[in-house]
């Protein structure tokens, strides 16, 4: 059994889509970002960094104590190499070597980059109109990296679908919200729809309507979500 420590958000997103693709045994414990519970000396346990996703494996397959994960990128990797799912062998370089390329890729740069872009158009107290343009401008700059490299490979590592697919699809789902249209990024666009069309993407998604149906962000969950120092974190931790 595994416990997924989840939001409803992109990086969240990421984890049950994996888990519905694999067809592992687990439970979600929801994270409710919106009211603060990042910041609970119990989740801080399990994700020191107090963002969402984190899981508890308790059946690792190695030894008798479960393991706690925290970041989405290498929760995918874990769960790859324990199932043997949508990644790569070590002992094929070359194709690890291309899987986690495109897996930092979206790591630290399509999924900071469209989260900035939502931030500053959508959320941020003020209007900054250089922030606002950079971070769209940048967004569609990281769409064009990926749709010429969709034109010339089904999936983001390769010819089959992987953990680089699973991290950057939750990503493109909001693409209106971040000023893109995926009609100006055909290869993107066909590899959207081809992820959307998958049972457990469809599942994921239908996971995530169980555990919330409202807006992430609203006036009273921005203290909680927006601009702490390590001395608020500890302060919120401690309330």
């Amino acid at each position: 059994m595994i416990d997924l420590y989840y939001w409803t958000t992109p990086n969240g997103h990421k984890i049950t889509i994996f888990l519905e693709e694999a067809g592992l045994d687990y439970r979600i414990l929801p994270v409710d970002i919106s009211a603060g519970e990042q910041f609970k000396p119990r989740f801080l346990a399990i994700s020191p960094n107090n963002r969402i996703p984190a899981i508890v494996d308790h059946a690792p397959g190695y030894g008798d104590e479960p393991v706690s994960l925290f970041e989405s990128g290498a929760i995918l990797l874990y769960l790859s190499d324990k199932t043997g799912r949508f990644g790569a062998a070590v002992s094929n370089p070359p194709a690890r070597a291309k899987l986690l390329e495109w897996l930092f890729w979206q790591m630290s740069g399509l999924g900071p980059m469209a989260g900035q872009n939502q931030h500053f158009n959508h959320h941020a107290p003020e209007l900054i109109p250089y922030a606002m343009k950079r971070y769209v401008r940048e967004t569609n700059r990281l769409y064009g990296v990926m749709n010429r490299r969709l034109r010339s490979s089904r999936f983001l590592a390769g010819d089959e679908y992987s953990i680089a697919d699973i991290a950057a699809y939750p990503w493109i789902v909001p693409h209106e919200w971040q000023g893109q249209k995926l009609a100006d990024f055909p290869s993107v666009e066909r590899w959207f729809e081809r992820i959307r069309a998958r049972p457990a993407t469809e599942r994921a998604y239908a996971r995530a309507e169980e555990v919330n149906l409202e807006p992430t962000v609203s006036v009273a969950a921005r203290r909680f979500l927006f601009g702490h120092t390590a001395a608020s974190v500890a302060a919120v931790a401690a309330e």
